[in-house]
């Protein structure tokens, strides 16, 4: 298995309301197939997908599938973004969860639960720099 990460799929109540607020952030859609909600991100996809039919294609009950017990992160550039997007995604729908903090490996972060219940951490990673496209790496890009 290579290491990387093709697809992330979001388990999702309403499929309207989840793709409304991720356009809400500025992300645009992507075409695909009926029944899915995808966003090409930088090296993967975010995809979005009812959570009755994720369930079911698992072979789990819905109970089964739980949430909250992970995050999906989004750094940023530079310190102050971090305020900025965790407004932004309140304005949307999403609850932030911890405004905008130092954090004592010297980053920057905030956490908000988007509409379809998803926890995002949003971060300013003092020694991982972004590449010039946004590109994540532990160790930066540099």
């Amino acid at each position: 298995m290579e290491q990387r990460i093709s697809l992330i799929t979001l388990g999702v109540a309403d499929l309207n309301e989840a793709a409304a607020f991720y356009e809400a952030l500025g992300w645009r859609r992507v075409p695909a197939q009926e029944g899915i909600i995808a966003f090409d991100l930088i090296g993967q996809t975010l995809g979005l997908y009812p959570l009755e039919h994720l369930a079911r294609d698992m072979g789990l009950a819905l109970s089964e599938l739980g949430h909250g017990a992970m995050t999906l992160a989004h750094n940023v550039r530079e310190k102050d973004q971090v305020a900025l997007l965790l407004q932004a995604a309140n304005a949307a729908g999403a609850e932030v969860l911890k405004p905008a903090h130092d954090v004592f490996w010297g980053g920057h972060i905030g956490y908000f639960r988007a509409p379809d219940r998803c926890i995002w951490e949003i971060a300013f990673n003092p020694h991982a720099p972004l590449s010039p496209e946004g590109a994540f790496r532990w160790n930066g890009y540099g």
